[in-house]
C-alpha cells in the first residue's frame, strides 16, 4: 500500500543550524532516499519551497479566485512530501520514524486512496 508522508515545519528547529550542519544534514536526507530505494520503499520524494510562493486556488460558483500563500493560518507548513511503499501503516510509521525531518518537523502518515 503506498502512504504519503508529509513534512510540516515552522523553520524554528532547521533555520538555526549552521551551514555546517545543513550540508550534513542534506547528507543524512539523501542516504535516508538511498536506503529507501534500497529496500523498495521510496515511490516519490521532493521537497518544497517556503509557503509564502504558493498560491491557493478556489472555484465558487464557477468563479475562480486565488490568494497568494498558503491558505491555512498556521504556523507550520508543508514543506515536502515522500511517497512510500509500506504493508501497512505500523510500517509506514516505522519508516517515517527514520526520516531525518521527523527530528526538526512533523511528519504526518497518511494512506493513499487508490482511485480507479
Amino acid at each position: 500500500m503506498k502512504y504519503v508522508c508529509l513534512i510540516y515545519g515552522d523553520g524554528n528547529q532547521v533555520d538555526p543550524l549552521s551551514p555546517t550542519e545543513m550540508d550534513a544534514l542534506g547528507a543524512e536526507m539523501d542516504a535516508y532516499g538511498d536506503e529507501l530505494r534500497k529496500n523498495g520503499h521510496f515511490v516519490i520524494g521532493e521537497a518544497l519551497q517556503p509557503s509564502h510562493t504558493g498560491t491557493t486556488v478556489r472555484v465558487r460558483n464557477g468563479m475562480v479566485s486565488t490568494t497568494d500563500g498558503p491558505f491555512a493560518e498556521t504556523k507550520e507548513q508543508l514543506g515536502g512530501f515522500i511517497i512510500i511503499e509500506a504493508r501497512d501503516l505500523n510500517e509506514a510509521i516505522r519508516v517515517a520514524s527514520k526520516m531525518p525531518a521527523a527530528r526538526y518537523d512533523s511528519v504526518e502518515v497518511r494512506p493513499i486512496r487508490e482511485l480507479s
